[in-house]
Order: structure tokens, then C-alpha cells, then sequence
């Protein structure tokens, strides 16, 4: 489904509701304003397989620019609204954008930038070299495009290891209007059903947020999207909305449970049916405790943006296989050695995929190249094991091991133990150099509010990873920060911080 069945069945039912403003959007005004923008699309030239770039911040405009793309037969490619002006123009380029859409509250930075797009169109009011979206839209037909057809995104990585590369996949071959196979999964799964009410508490242009919500809108439900994330509006926003759905980050769990008892005791949650969570590596306490607050409605799965398999568990079988992102649900998963050999259970490697999606790493035939496996094999970069059940653990990203004296460490164990100290509000943990190992182990925390960072809270958090870790692993040093580079998705922008040891001074988020 998609909104033009539900703007002919239930008009009036809000398909977008901003947590904050409470401007509403119904399903009528959704399906009548997507339908403009891409009729406005059609006229400037684009066709099916082109690209539509979105410099947005969460908004009320942001869904219908969506939905004009994916009944358009367009690739969509959301850009990081945190992103600088030369870092912004870089993926709009890259992706071959024939038209961008951006808002007033990004002007300053949408004005910088310097792309060769002719369709430019700005919301809330438009500088020099934009077009006024609204006026550009208004004369526009509400009703669909004459060739409709299905589209899809075309998101970029986050930059781990060097500039960001787009993932693409082929268009969907069914119509706009009808559900293909990922949409009919989350029926089971997670229970989409016609008039839910999701919370959205992430930045859109991030892959989880934007297919989630646009997900729910086609099983007819309402978007609760919060303009950024706050944990004690969150829990005010699933009780005044009675919200059935929601997903989130481990980072929002973390703060979450350090709200005061008495916030976390004042509101009605018993609408909220299915919490999801993904994007990072959710530490064993946390989400222990996020059961025991909540009950077990907590579902996790391990996926990527590029769609080429997919691991699902519930929080029945996580307290059963505690720490374990779940068993393959889109292809099957294998666990490789350096040559490419199959480990057995319990043994860490790199974990690929077979069987599931395909896709490519736009304009970079090498690093689509290095993802690969004979076999129809293909990986995200991420190292862990499988039990001997095929329950999957992931043990941290390969990029981020670290080797000391020629032993493997992995960040991730170390963090989950350091992220439980009071005084830690958030931690990355990476390797440094060492004229005799190599490499060292390095803790770099954000002092939780209140806390005074200096020696003797190094040396305590230092005492307390000890306590709870072999030697080799613990920290050989703490430094602090007052503010670690973590987007509102949950991602941790650890080489950031890893290069200022590394003598690599111009890192930067790309």
C-alpha cells in the first residue's frame, strides 16, 4: 500500500504528527503533496533511475519529498544534515543528483554549496538560487504521475575509513502500490498493522528512521517524528500519542535508564507494543535492563544499508542467548578466516552473507570488489562468531581491531564494561601506537553531567575495567572529552578520535 489507498480511505488520519510544533499531516495532504513533487520532478526531466538529493533536518516537509521519490521511480539519497557545506555537496555530486531538495533552517549551508543541480528547491522560504518549494509545488496536479513506479534509496555510508560511498540497489520491480517482500516481513515480525503510531526518534536521513516510517505510513499509520531526541520527551510523547512502535539506538537506551526513577515511573507506557533497536551494538546490561523497564518488547536485528542479509531476535530469545543479534532471516550466515576458509562455531572471523539482496558501492568498483566472496558471499566489514545453534554474536567492526603485541582485542567488549560506570555518559575505545606492541589500549570517555574528569576518575575507570576484564584488554590510559563525535543515530565517529593519535590531524567527518 501506499498513501494515495489511504488518503481515499481515512483522509483525515494523521500520517505525520512533529513531536515538538505538533504540526500535523494527514494522509490526504501526504498523498496530494508527494503527487505535486513529483509531478514538479517529471517536468524538470527526471525519470525512473534518476537521483533526488534531501538536505533536510526532521521536519513536516520530509516524508512527502520521500514518497514523491518512491512513487516516482527515483533513487532518493538523504544527506546527513549535519554535514558541512563541501562535505554536503560531495555525496550530492557523487550521486548524481538532477535535483535537491533543502530547507530555510539549512540555508546557510545549502547556499555553500557548490553542485552543478539546476532543480533546487528550498521549504519555509528560499535564498538566491533556490526555487520556493511550496510555490514551485502549487500548481502542480494532486493527483499521480502518469508512469508511476516504484523507487528506493540510494544512502551513504558513514565514512569509517575514508571518503562515504552510496549503496545501490536495483529499483523494486512492484508497483508503488503494491507490498513487496521486505514490507509483507514486518507484519509478523514486528506487527505493522493499519492505524499504528510510530515514534521515530532519530534523525530521517539515517536508513532505519526513513524506511521504518515510511513503512509504517504504508501499512496506514501515524509517524510521531521527533525533531531531535530527548529521553524525557520520548517517554512524554509514547504516552500522550499512545504509541505502539518505536525504534532506537543503544546510545538513546543508555540515557533512557539514567532519567531519575521518578520520570521513568510517571507515564503510561502500556500502548507501546514493540520497541526495535539496531545501528550499534547494544551492551548485554543495557538492554537487560531496558527488558526488565519495559517488559519484552525489545526486537533487534543486525543489517546493513546495503540489504544483503539480515540477523532478527526477540527479546524472549535474547534473555536465552543473551548478547546475540539473532539468526539470519534474509540469506545465511558465514563466519571467514583471512582466506576466506569457514570457521566453526565459537571462533571470531568476519561475518558475510549468501543469499540475500545485491548491491554496489556506487562508482567504487574496488571496495564493491573487496566486499565479495566466491560463492555469492558478501560482508559489512564486521567481525563476530556463531554459537553452535547459529545464533549470531557480532564482536566488534574490523576496521576497529585492535592488535597488541599480536593479540586481537576488541574494542566492543570494553566499552560494554566501561559504559556501565556512573561517572561514563559515553566511551570509545581504540588502539594507539606503542614502540613495543604496536599497538596500546586506549579509553576515551565523556564524563557523565557533574563530573569532574582528571587522574583520579582515569585510574578508578581503569580499576573498574580490571575488575571485570583480562589485563591484556583494560585501558592503558583514559583521556577525556566533553562531547564525543556521536551523530543522533546512534553512530560513533571513532576514527575521529583515533586519528588525532595516529598524527592524522586533518580527520574529518566525510
Amino acid at each position: 500500500m501506499y498513501p494515495g489507498a489511504h488518503a481515499a480511505r481515512s483522509p483525515d488520519r494523521p500520517a505525520v504528527i512533529m513531536a515538538s510544533s505538533g504540526e500535523v499531516q494527514t494522509f490526504a495532504e501526504l498523498d496530494a503533496r508527494s503527487n505535486q513533487l513529483a509531478h514538479l520532478l517529471r517536468d524538470a526531466g527526471l525519470r525512473r533511475g534518476d537521483h533526488l538529493a534531501l538536505f533536510m533536518e526532521n521536519q513536516i516537509r520530509f516524508l512527502e519529498v520521500v514518497w514523491a521519490a518512491l512513487r516516482s521511480g527515483l533513487y532518493l539519497t538523504a544527506v546527513n544534515s549535519h554535514l558541512t557545506a563541501p562535505e554536503a555537496a560531495y555525496i550530492v555530486g557523487d550521486c548524481g543528483a538532477k535535483a535537491l531538495v533543502t530547507s530555510q533552517a539549512l540555508a546557510p549551508v545549502a547556499a555553500a554549496m557548490e553542485t552543478d543541480v539546476t532543480t533546487r528547491l528550498m521549504a519555509g522560504g528560499a535564498l538566491a538560487g533556490f526555487e520556493d518549494y511550496d510555490a514551485a509545488i502549487a500548481s502542480q496536479p494532486t493527483s499521480p504521475v502518469a508512469d508511476e513506479s516504484s523507487g528506493t534509496t540510494m544512502l551513504y555510508s558513514s565514512g569509517t575509513t575514508g571518503r562515504p560511498k552510496g549503496v545501490l540497489r536495483p529499483l523494486p520491480e512492484e508497483m508503488p502500490w503494491e507490498d513487496d517482500r521486505r514490507l509483507g516481513a514486518l507484519r509478523p515480525l514486528y506487527h505493522f498493522r493499519e492505524a499504528m503510531v510510530y515514534l521515530s526518534p532519530a534523525p530521517m536521513y539515517h536508513a532505519a528512521p526513513l524506511a521504518f516510517s515510511a513503512s509504517a505510513q504504508r501499512f496506514g499509520g501515524t509517524v510521531v517524528m521527533m525533531e531531535r531526541f530527548d529521553p524525557a520527551q520520548a517517554l512524554d510523547l509514547i504516552e500522550a500519542h499512545r504509541v505502539s512502535h518505536s525504534q532506537w539506538v543503544p546510545t538513546m537506551f543508555v540515557r533512557l535508564l539514567r532519567l531519575p526513577d521518578e520520570d521513568k515511573t510517571a507515564h503510561d507506557l502500556s500502548s507501546h507494543e514493540v520497541a526495535v533497536h539496531a545501528a550499534a551494538p547494544c551492551p548485554a546490561e543495557v538492554k537487560r535492563r531496558m527488558i526488565e523497564w519495559w517488559g519484552p518488547i525489545l526486537y533487534e536485528y543486525y543489517a546493513g544499508t546495503e540489504g544483503n542479509g539480515s540477523t532478527y531476535i526477540t527479546s524472549e530469545q535474547w534473555l536465552e542467548h543473551p548478547g546475540s543479534v539473532g539468526r539470519p532471516l534474509a540469506g545465511a550466515v558465514h563466519i571467514l578466516d583471512e582466506e576466506g576458509n569457514e570457521l566453526p562455531a565459537g571462533v571470531e572471523g568476519t561475518i558475510y552473507f549468501s543469499g540475500g539482496g545485491q548491491f554496489e558501492y556506487h562508482g567504487d568498483p574496488e571496495k564493491t570488489a573487496a566486499s565479495r566472496r566466491p560463492g555469492g558471499l558478501s560482508t559489512l566489514g564486521d567481525v563476530g562468531y556463531l554459537d553452535p545453534d547459529g545464533w549470531l554474536y557480532l564482536t566488534d567492526r574490523k576496521a576497529f581491531m585492535i592488535i597488541s603485541g599480536g593479540v586481537n582485542i576488541y574494542p566492543r567488549e570494553i566499552e560494554d564494561v566501561l559504559i556501565q560506570h556512573p561517572a561514563v555518559a559515553d566511551v570509545a575505545v581504540f588502539g594507539v601506537p606503542n614502540d613495543d606492541l604496536g599497538e596500546e589500549v586506549k579509553a576515551v570517555v565523556q564524563p557523565a553531567p557533574g563530573i569532574e574528569a582528571g587522574s583520579d576518575l582515569a585510574e578508578e575507570l581503569i580499576a573498574f575495567a580490571r575488575s571485570h576484564l583480562a589485563a591484556y584488554k583494560c585501558p592503558r590510559s583514559v583521556d577525556f572529552d566533553p562531547e564525543l563525535p556521536r551523530l543522533p543515530t546512534g553512530k560513533l565517529y571513532k576514527r575521529l578520535l583515533r586519528d588525532k593519535y595516529w598524527g592524522k590531524a586533518d580527520s574529518r567527518i566525510v
